[in-house]
Formats: C-alpha cells, structure tokens, sequence
C-alpha cells in the first residue's frame, strides 16, 4: 500500500492542513481533532486509499486503516501536513474541549449515568419481573408462596436503585466535577435523610413540615429528594466547586478536616435551602413538558420524538435522556419515554438489515449484517455511523419506522419498569405488556426494513464487488487451501461474546475485520498460535500467524487514553513467538477502576481472506479452547 497516498488523500478529503487541531493514533485508528467538520468530505474519505472505515466520536474523527498501517499513514500524515502531532489523552481532551457548552454538558451527563447504569438495569429488570409475577398471582394465572424468603426478598431488592438513586448519582458526579466522590455520597445522604419527609408520600399527605431558612428569610418544605435527578447533580458540582477551591486556600495541616467540613455543611444548608427546592421545580417542569409532549392526542408528539430520536444520537444528546426516564419512573412509576427509544433504535436496526440483505457488495454486506444485530441489541452507532448515514436514505427509513413505532406505542400507552436497555432485552422492563411490547418493534423494525429495501441503496451499491484476476498461488499455499479450516485458540482465559457486545462502533461493525471478544477472567495475554509479532501498542498486539491469520488483540475498549498504563508487555514489534508465549499482562481490577471495559476483541485482520469465521462463544481457558474457525 502506498502510505503517502493514503495520507495524502486523508489529507485532501479533511478540509487541508488548516483545518486540523491535532492529529494521534492508536492501534487501529487515525485519531483527529478537526476545526470544522462541515469541510470534511466523509463519502470520499471511506474511500481512500487503505480507509476500512469513518466515524464522529469524543469529539474526534476516527478513520480506520488498521493494526500495522496506521502507524505508517500517521508517520506520512504529519509529515505531509505539519499538523501538531499529540497523545492520545491530548486529543481526546481536545475532541472535548471543542463541543460548545451544551455539548460539553450533554457529555457531562453521560459520564455521569453510564457508569451507574447496570445498577439501574439490574433494579429495572427485577422490578418488571416482580410486577409481572404478582399480576399473575393477583389473578389467578399462576400459584406461588408469595410470603417465602426468595419473593419477599426480590421485591425488597427490585425497587433499590431507584430508592437511592441520589447517592448513586452523587457519588458518580463528584468523580466527573473532580471532587471526592464520598463526599459527594453524603450529599446525596443528606437529599434521602429519614428525617425528611419521604417525596413520594406528598401526593397522598401533602408537606407535613416547613423549615425556615436564612434568619426566617422563607421557608422550605422538608421533604427528601427520592427520585430526583437534578437538584443532585448541582448540588454536588456546587460541592466539588468548593472542595477544590478549599483545597487550595486552606493549609495543609488543617485541610484534612477543614475542608470536608465546610464543603459538606455548605453545599448541604445550600442544598435544602435553596437548591433542592429550585431545581426541584426545573425538573419537574421539564418532566410534564415531556409528558405533555407524548400525551398530545393521537400520538403525534410521540412520532414526532421517535423519528428525530436517531438524530439526537447522532449529535449525543440522547445522553441526557437518562434524566427523563428517572423523572418518569419516579413521578408515574414508569417511563412513557424508553419504549419511544427502543422503537427508533430496532428501526436503524431494520434499515441495516435491509442494506445486509439487499447488497451484493460483500464488504457492505459483513459490515451491515452485524451492525443490524447489534441495533436490535440497542447499541445503534455500528448501524447509525457505519451503514445508514452513510448512505442516509437508510437513516431515513430507520427514523420513519421509529416513529410508527413510537406512535403505536404512545396509543397503547406502553412504559418500561426500569430504563438503561432497549431493543430485543427491552422486553424485560415491559414484562406487564410484553405483547404491545413486541408490536411496537415488529412496526418500527418492518417499517424501516421495507422502505430501506426499496429506497435505500443507490444502484451502484447494490451490485457485487468488482473480483481482481486471482494470483498465481505458489504449492505451499495451494497446500494451506485444501487443507480447510484453520483454528484459532482463545489468547485469553474467560467468556466469548459477540463484538456487538463492545459498544465500540468501529469493531461491532466488524470494520477492522471479522472476530470475537473476549470477557477476561485473568489479566493475561498469550499467543495463540506461532507467530511474528506485528505491531505493539501498550494496549494491543497484532500477530500474523504462521497458519496465514493476522490477528488483533486489543485488551478494553478506548484502553489507548491509558497510554499503557496497567499493561506490561513481554514481546517487541518483529519477534517470533511461539504458541502459549505470554504476550501481555495487564491488571483488570485497576483499568475497569479508570473507567474503561476490559472485553477484549480478537480480529481477523484479513478476514477477507477466508470464505467464512465461525466463532465460538462461552466460557473459554487461554491456548486450550478453540476461539475461531476460519475456512478456506
């Protein structure tokens, strides 16, 4: 491949050198912080020279080129553009810095709710699960000891998460503002004092105590914040605001109690006098202009949310959704809102279902058919980034089956238990109406199918690939074809799962190639078959295997911001290593500690090679279990 070119065709198609803020790479990725993405030329960037791949994300431009390529194409890039070359962490902090402010604070919430959302999913599930078994009970479809220990228990347990909610986000928010994220938690303590009265018994009650504040200036009811959202997240960012600013004013040999003091008590009078009851009414407000919106007759406000849903993904706002689910479930007990998610995202999934079957390019078509899959799963960036919009009539179908989704569901009011999953698994939070359920996906699913199938490829894509004249094939290789099957054994020790299951677009939609992950067990890396090491990357290791395989192994997911630390490599770029050869270690308690997933996918780099990957998933043991089957 001719790097120059590929660099310099990236180059051309970005808007030229002036249009770059700086520019890193990982592994697999060109990484580029660009200062006006209107002059970038996406269509003609997929197809440079040696690109598998584009995609927005972290405020970066991520273009694909894969493991031992892209280091060549950075090396011509800077040189080519004199653009400021930077690590990895620099241009993720760029990529940030460079949103406006309500970008900055859409990407504020998401780093505050992701990391509480299995907690969230794991109430959400058991509530609907609960609510289902006792409907059954209640009327007589089933029998069941209602008073033994397991029931009593998981309806003790089912509501959990959403009863101290506050904590949870306080604890997560002061990590994000910067503070001491145990200080935050007692913020949210405070919020869920027993001494409060209990929020959700107002309705009934009304305010059984007021307080007054500020030397009898006014006064404020004492009631608990159970289920609110964002009273908790100002107060705690008023908390870190003070606690950093403490820090550095007050001398060190008072600091350790000092600080801690004032920064609670403060934010905490703050908090009841002022803050809570404030954006209490904000919240409030915000969540009946929702529910006003998705109550207007005939469910128009809600086919209205459920066709633009895919595009507030695009731009990430959907993070901020979060909050409206939380709202509803504590004002309604449900969320009227995710079932209008879960509709839009099965709809991209439909659209790319329709491209996957539809193509006779059999690049397009590996690269959609997962994507699609992983929609129906409701991770939707494979599908939205990697097929529809780059074709956009797709996107347009998948937005117009989410709002015939989203419009049927709104008729039969249908809510989610719980919020944090959509799509297929979305089933488990509507358990009390799973048939309305699977109607509104098998709506939004076969709307956007049939007009992507009739509407959504250009013709030129919907013909087979141009097939090069086939090389002379020396004996040797002749000998590998006939052989079959060559086997691919885990280079890890836990459980294999689909790529889908990564979240990372790029890999999901199998752009570096075909592959599987794996969940480790053990910190450890070997190789899993005799090798020359590729390329090493802290995080990552590329192998061309002597069976003819080039493999990429790339511990976690965004694991190049840690700029290899955590990891201990043993081998160096061009090394022969044999199979069980320890390759890498790396501590999986300290990077999952940072924030990031430690699934590791195992990519057939040239994938292309081989007429079929079978891949096994489960439980599998490091240089033991075969991972992946790849026929000839």
């Amino acid at each position: 491949m001719d790097y120059k070119k590929a660099a310099s065709e990236v180059l051309q198609n970005i808007g030229g050198k002036d249009n770059i803020v700086s520019a890193a790479h990982c592994a697999t990725r060109l990484r580029l912080v660009i200062a006006d993405n209107g002059k970038v030329n996406k269509k003609e960037l997929e197809n440079a020279t040696g690109v598998q791949g584009v995609f927005e994300a972290q405020g970066q431009l991520q273009i694909i080129f894969g493991t031992g390529t892209v280091n060549k194409v950075y090396d011509e890039f800077i040189a080519l553009s004199g653009a400021a070359a930077v690590s990895k962490d620099e241009a993720k902090a760029q990529g940030a810095a460079k949103g406006n402010w309500f970008q900055r604070a859409i990407k504020t919430l998401g780093d505050i709710f992701v990391p509480i959302i299995p907690a969230i999913v794991a109430s959400g599930f058991l509530m609907g699960i609960m609510e289902s078994l006792n409907f059954m009970v209640n009327n007589g479809f089933i029998e069941m000891n209602t008073s033994s220990s397991i029931y009593v228990f998981a309806q003790l347990f089912s509501n959990v998460a959403y009863t101290f909610l506050p904590i949870l986000i306080a604890f997560s928010a002061a990590k994000v503002f910067g503070g001491n994220p145990f200080l935050g938690a007692v913020i949210g303590m405070i919020m869920l004092h027993p001494d409060l009265q209990n929020a959700w018994t107002v309705a009934t009650e009304g305010v059984h105590t007021y307080q007054e504040v500020f030397f009898g200036l006014y006064q404020v009811p004492l009631v608990g914040y159970q289920g609110h959202v964002i009273p908790v997240i100002i107060a705690v960012w008023v908390m870190c605001f003070l606690e950093k600013r403490l820090h550095k004013i007050v001398p060190a040999m008072f600091d350790l109690f000092v600080t801690p003091l004032v920064s609670v008590f403060v934010t905490g009078y703050l908090t009841l006098a002022v803050i809570g009851p404030v954006f209490t009414t904000v919240e409030n407000f915000v969540i009946d202009g929702v529910q006003w919106l998705i109550a207007i007759p005939l469910g128009i406000g809600s086919f209205i949310m459920g066709g633009l849903y895919a595009t507030t993904v695009v731009s990430g706002i959907h993070h901020m959704y979060t909050i409206i689910d939380l709202g509803q479930i504590s004002a309604y007990g449900m969320t009227f809102w995710l079932p209008l998610a879960s509709a839009a995202n099965v709809a991209q999934g439909g659209a790319a279902l329709a491209v996957a079957l539809k193509t006779r390019n059999k690049k397009l078509k590996s690269m959609a058919l997962p994507a699609s899959l992983s929609a129906f799963m409701g991770i939707t960036e494979p599908a939205i980034f990697g097929v529809n919009l780059r074709f956009f009539r797709p996107f347009i179908a998948g937005s117009i089956g989410g709002a015939c989704g989203a419009l049927y569901a709104s008729i039969v009011g249908l809510g989610a238990t719980g919020t944090g999953v959509t799509g297929i698994f979305g089933i488990l939070l509507h358990l009390h109406h799973p048939v309305q359920y699977i109607i509104t996906m098998a709506i939004a699913t076969g709307v956007a199918f049939v007009i992507s199938w009739f509407f959504g490829l250009p013709k030129e894509e919907q013909q087979p690939e141009a097939v090069p004249a086939p090389e002379q094939t020396a004996p040797e290789a002749v000998t590998a074809l006939q052989e079959g099957a060559v086997s691919i054994v885990s280079p890890l020790t836990g459980e294999a799962v689909p790529l889908s299951e990564t979240g990372d677009p790029a890999f999901a939609a199998e752009a570096l190639g075909k592959g599987i992950a794996v969940k480790p067990s053990e910190g450890k890396v070997f190789a899993p078959c005799d090798a020359t090491v590729s390329a090493v990357m802290g995080h990552a290791v590329g192998l061309t295997c002597g069976n003819g395989a080039e493999l990429l192994i790339h511990v976690g997911i965004d694991t190049v911001n840690l700029d290899g630390k955590h990891y201990t490599g043993h081998v160096e770029e061009g090394q022969r290593v044999k199979a069980g050869d320890l390759l890498l270690e790396f501590d999986i308690a300290a990077i999952e500690k940072e924030g990031y997933k430690t699934i590791t996918p195992v990519i057939v780099t040239n994938s292309d090679d081989y007429a079929d990957v079978e891949r096994v998933t489960g439980t599998v043991a490091a240089c033991k279990d075969t991972l992946m089957k790849l026929k000839r």
